[in-house]
């Protein structure tokens, strides 16, 4: 399921005065997966700015080199 189908998936119920929008679990998942894909994208494109301003040079556009994370994980 799509993000764009779970929130179309929405049903909406009113109780003492109040208005609820109300998905099931697996529409929920797949809003929250769809906003971290969205959110993913932003990243990668605000990257890709940065090393393009850097002239291409990942050092210079702040990227770190593998080993280096690499390290950090072991």
């Amino acid at each position: 399921m799509s993000g764009l189908e779970a929130i179309q998936s929405v049903q909406y119920v009113t109780t003492k005065g109040k208005r609820f929008a109300v998905v099931d679990a697996d529409s929920w998942e797949a809003m929250i997966e769809w906003l971290e894909d969205i959110e993913d994208r932003d990243v990668l494109k605000e990257s890709l700015t940065e090393l393009k301003q850097a002239g291409g040079n990942r050092k210079k556009a702040g990227w770190r080199s593998w080993n280096d994370v690499q390290a950090e994980v072991d």
